[in-house]
């Protein structure tokens, strides 16, 4: 369970998930490079377990409210955002693929893929989607953020 700092705000709480998604993805790229395929593995599993996770918090508890609130539902930016997380699990589960079968190599090189799209992804969560869910989500956010330590 998550322990969430509620004076952080919405937008600073995605945010540093975000931070700390890329942390980890330096780690696993560092493994991948060197010898220690166990190491690899486990930072492969720790990244891997993190991206899930902040996909679930935004689609199961931040997006709904943000639909329901802004009116949003079945389109605007949202929308946008759920397609791109279907595109990124497709890339994790290349790259879990790859690191069974000891093609790090090949890990290497979709996990550049996917690091491009994170980037792009977060430039657009951060510099639009999260001031206005903080915004219109002020209120609410003690209520969600008790949500969100469930994950």
């Amino acid at each position: 369970m998550t322990v969430i700092d509620i004076e952080a705000g919405l937008a600073g709480f995605f945010t540093q998930d975000h931070q700390d998604c890329d942390g980890r993805w330096a780690d696993v790229e560092e493994l991948l490079d060197g010898a220690d395929t166990a190491l690899a593995t486990q930072a492969w599993q720790q990244f891997e377990s993190g991206m899930r996770r902040h996909f679930a918090m935004e689609e199961d508890v931040l997006f709904p409210a943000f639909e329901s609130r802004s009116g949003m539902a079945g389109g605007g930016p949202t929308a946008m955002m759920r397609i791109e997380h279907q595109q990124m699990r497709g890339l994790l589960d290349q790259i879990s693929a790859s690191i069974d079968a000891g093609e790090l190599e090949d890990a290497l090189d979709t996990g550049d893929t996917l690091l491009m799209l994170i980037q792009q992804h977060n430039i657009k969560e951060e510099g639009m989607l999260y001031p206005m869910a903080q915004n219109m989500l002020s209120g609410e956010w003690a209520e969600l953020a008790s949500q969100l330590e469930k994950y």
